[in-house]
C-alpha cells in the first residue's frame, strides 16, 4: 500500500468504495431526470437513425428509412425509461471515471499516479469516440443489413421499438466502453504489468477475442459480426501504440 491507503482500514475502503458508488448513482440519476423532463429532443436522438436523413443514408447508392411499431402496451414506457437513464450514464461517464480515479488514487504511489491519470483522462474521449462510431457507423450499417435482409418475399420486415432499442442499447453503449480497452492497456502498461512486445506477440489471439466480442454484442450475424469488429481490432493496435516496450 502507499501513502494514505496504507492507513486506511478494510471497513474505511468500504465506506469509500459505498461513498464512490453512492455519488456514481447521484449523478446518473439527475442527469436521467434532466432527460425524463425533455422526452421529445431525446427521442428525436435516438430515433434518428430510422430517418432518411441521417448522415450516413446521404451516402451516393445509399437510401434507407425505417418505420417502428409499438406491440406492447407498456413498452413505451419503460423504453422512455430505459432510454433516460442511458443517456444519464453516458453524459455522467467523466464524472463517474472522476469518482473511480478518487478511489483508487490513494493506494497508488506518486510515479505511479502520474501514468495512471493520464489514462483516466484519455478514457472518457474513448469512451464517447465508441458511441459516436456506434451511433453513426455500426448502428446505422446493422439496421441496413437486417431491414433489408429476407429469407422469403413473403416475409415481410416489420420491427418493434422494443427490437430497436435493443440494438441501440448494444450498438452505442456497449461498443462505448469497449472503446475503453486503451485506457485498461495504458494502465496495466503504467503499473509494469502489460508490455508492447507482449501485445504484438498476441495479435493472432487478438483476432479471435475480438470476433467473440462483436458476436456476443451484435445479433451474431457474419456481416454485423465483421462491422464491429474492425474497429475492435483497430483500438488492439492503438493498445500496442500507448504500451511501453
Amino acid at each position: 500500500m502507499a501513502g494514505q491507503d496504507a492507513e486506511m482500514s478494510f471497513w474505511d475502503h468500504v465506506e469509500a468504495l459505498r461513498g464512490t458508488l453512492f455519488r456514481s448513482v447521484l449523478a446518473v440519476l439527475l442527469v436521467s431526470v434532466i432527460f425524463l423532463a425533455i422526452p421529445k429532443p431525446l427521442f428525436q436522438a435516438v430515433l434518428w437513425p430510422t430517418r432518411p436523413d441521417f448522415p450516413l443514408y446521404r451516402l451516393p447508392g445509399v437510401d434507407f428509412s425505417l418505420d417502428l411499431i409499438n406491440i406492447e402496451l407498456s413498452a413505451q414506457f419503460f423504453v422512455y425509461l430505459k432510454v433516460s437513464i442511458l443517456c444519464g450514464v453516458v453524459l455522467a461517464f467523466p464524472w463517474i471515471v472522476w469518482e473511480i480515479w478518487k478511489f483508487i488514487a490513494p493506494a497508488l504511489y506518486e510515479h505511479e499516479k502520474k501514468a495512471v491519470r493520464k489514462a483516466f483522462l484519455l478514457s472518457s474521449g474513448l469512451f464517447y469516440l465508441g458511441v459516436a462510431v456506434g451511433y453513426f457507423v455500426v448502428l446505422p450499417v446493422c439496421l441496413i443489413f437486417f431491414a433489408n435482409f429476407t429469407v422469403s418475399e413473403a416475409i415481410q420486415n416489420t420491427i418493434s421499438l422494443s427490437s430497436y432499442m435493443s440494438l441501440f442499447t448494444s450498438m452505442v453503449f456497449l461498443i462505448g466502453l469497449l472503446f475503453e480497452f486503451p485506457t485498461v492497456i495504458l494502465v496495466l502498461s503504467s503499473l509494469d504489468i502489460v508490455h508492447r512486445s507482449q501485445l504484438r506477440d498476441g495479435r493472432k489471439y487478438a483476432v479471435v477475442v475480438m470476433l467473440v466480442l462483436a458476436a456476443l454484442i451484435t445479433p451474431s450475424d457474419p456481416f454485423s459480426m465483421f462491422v464491429l469488429a474492425i474497429p475492435l481490432y483497430g483500438l488492439y493496435e492503438l493498445s500496442i501504440f500507448l504500451c511501453k516496450e
